[in-house]
């Protein structure tokens, strides 16, 4: 299918600038690949999609190199690739991360009676990608403005620290490199130091907690939610006002609700635990 649709693109486009045969020809290889026909040789792929024999094997042999294709090692022939599974994983991800979050972001809302956030990390800041506010009578907020694509330092935040904790070492250096440091609430972290080992905690707990580091007033917990390789893809946490439970009772009493949110969304997104 997505070589017929590949190979009238070419017919409508051939005339077109903006057209790269050479990429065309690379998906529609890649297309020609089913369930049913997992191994094909260069000379199959050659007939499946109307190419010569030595222009489809310069082509399989790109993309044998980039990883999108395999050569077994007794037929010759050659399957889809790690590459392409990425590619899958990553589309899955993107496009499904709120639908799949949704209804366990309301059910842990409506379990806690408190709002509950889901954010993403873009360089030094998070963003706010999912919100579902308490419905619940009597609940305190603090309103920060925040609504979904509302960024805030990641630093600061317990969804950032989530995040910055997840991240693989050199890049986690990298970020931090980057942070300039304001006090924005009463207990703010404000040295690299203390933001380092703040993040060590984070990852060894499992959880991330904040107590006024944003705003005066402010208590969060969150956890991440971790794709089909292991990396936090994002975060949830829920947001509480400080009047109305104590650092101690978020910690012992919503923890562990808050982690098995993130998980039951991560075993969504393909996250198995070793």
């Amino acid at each position: 299918m997505l070589f017929y649709y590949l190979e009238h693109a070419e017919r409508s486009a051939m005339s077109g600038s903006a057209y790269s045969q050479s990429l065309g020809r690379g998906l529609a290889i890649l297309s020609a690949f089913r369930s049913g026909r997992p191994l094909l040789g260069v000379s199959e792929i050659g007939r499946e999609i109307g190419l010569g024999r030595s222009t489809t094997h310069r082509y399989v042999a790109t993309l044998a190199t980039l990883g999108y294709l395999q050569q077994d090692v007794t037929t010759k022939k050659y399957r889809l690739g790690p590459r392409v599974l990425d590619l899958g994983f990553s589309a899955i991800n993107s496009m499904e991360l709120r639908e799949v979050a949704a209804p366990h972001l309301r059910r842990l809302s409506d379990e806690t009676g408190y709002t509950v956030n889901m954010a993403i990390l873009d360089g030094l800041d998070i963003v706010y990608v999912e919100r579902c506010r308490s419905t619940q009578a009597g609940q305190r907020e603090i309103d920060l403005n925040l609504h979904v694509g509302a960024r805030l330092p990641a630093y600061c935040t317990s969804l950032g620290k989530v995040l910055l904790a997840w991240l693989p070492p050199e890049e986690q250096a990298t970020v931090l490199a980057g942070v300039e440091f304001t006090r924005r609430g009463p207990n703010t972290v404000t040295s690299q130091a203390a933001l380092v080992a703040e993040l060590e905690r984070v990852r060894a707990a499992g959880f991330a907690i904040n107590n006024e580091e944003l705003a005066y007033g402010l208590r969060s917990l969150a956890a991440p939610v971790l794709d089909h390789e292991g990396q936090a893809v994002a975060a949830i946490n829920l947001a509480v006002h400080s009047s109305m439970v104590s650092m101690e009772d978020l910690t012992a009493r919503l923890s562990e609700t808050v982690r098995r949110a993130a998980a039951d969304i991560s075993a969504h997104l393909g996250y198995r635990p070793s």
